[in-house]
């Protein structure tokens, strides 16, 4: 239901998103790496704090849910691979404001996130493809922007904190982890997950931000102090430790808030609409509108 969608998002970014979002950047946070938290975390633009928190918290969504009528039976391809392919490509361009931004300064730590972006979106959107391409004997132009925006997603946490040959690295792997949860692991489970929130954000998120405690420089930003290493690749084996603690966090927190969150939404407002509102369409049932005048 819609207003399910409105009060369950306002709860979420209160119980679930802050909390995080202070553990990892607020002054005196438990994993904020800049200002001596307890327990370090690298998240330089948000992996930890939005992807993992809301991919996880989609999953439990999904499983909460239930599948949609007719589904896995009824095929429901994109309804449009053009627009999905015009909306990959402005996430793109517009995913540097995003990760390049978060340098609070138009400075060389501002540029070095720029092309980690760049770099590691790229060869994700190959990884995935290649995948793509073994598995199903031929790539896809969905597929191909799927994995783009598993790379943006992967190297969200890294991309103020590594080289441009690891954010290619990152990119590459989260490629392929991701195609591999979606088209494998989705199946195995059977939920619905129908935008792939879990597969490419949740999976993606927690693949970027281990892979920021090993590719993590020094030489990029010293922002343990210089002269002290920041990742494994600087010798500092703990920062996977510590990201591995920031990852069961927030996979924890998204999890247990969501699942309170929902039922109590369900128990206010209820969750899902009607067998016969969900055949009709949403546009009709919750909003009295159509998106297209199929009589013209």
């Amino acid at each position: 239901k819609f207003s399910a969608m409105c009060l369950f998002l306002t709860l979420w970014a209160i119980v679930v998103y802050s909390p995080m979002a202070h553990m990892v950047w607020g002054k005196g946070g438990l994993l904020n790496a800049a200002l001596g938290g307890k327990i370090p975390c690298l998240d330089f633009a948000g992996g930890t704090v939005v992807h993992i928190t809301s991919g996880v918290s989609a999953l439990v969504c999904a499983l909460y849910l239930g599948k949609r009528v007719g589904y896995p039976k009824e095929p429901s391809p994109p309804h449009s691979v053009v627009l999905s392919f015009i909306g990959a490509c402005l996430l793109w361009v517009g995913w540097f404001g995003f990760n390049a931004g978060s340098a609070l300064a138009a400075n060389g730590l501002a540029t070095s996130a720029f092309v980690n972006t760049h770099f590691a979106t790229a060869t994700a959107a190959m990884g995935w493809s290649l995948a793509e391409w073994i598995h199903n004997g031929k790539p896809t132009a969905l597929g191909a922007i799927s994995g783009a925006v598993a790379g943006l997603v992967a190297i969200t946490p890294a991309a103020g904190f590594v080289q441009p040959m690891s954010a290619l690295l990152i990119g590459f792997i989260a490629g392929v982890f991701c195609y591999f949860m979606v088209t494998k692991v989705k199946s195995w489970f059977g939920y619905d997950d129908s935008l792939d929130a879990f597969g490419v954000h949740g999976a993606g998120g927690t693949i970027g931000a281990l892979l920021t405690g090993f590719f993590a420089s020094s030489a990029i930003n010293p922002i343990f102090g210089n002269g002290k290493p920041t990742g494994a690749v600087d010798g500092n084996w703990h920062q996977v430790v510590n990201q591995l603690i920031g990852i069961a966090i927030a996979w924890g927190l998204a999890i247990v808030g969501t699942l309170i969150l929902l039922k109590l939404v369900d128990m206010i407002v209820g969750l899902r609409v009607t067998r016969e509102d969900e055949i009709e369409g949403l546009d009709v049932t919750q909003h009295g509108e159509e998106g297209y005048d199929f009589a013209s």
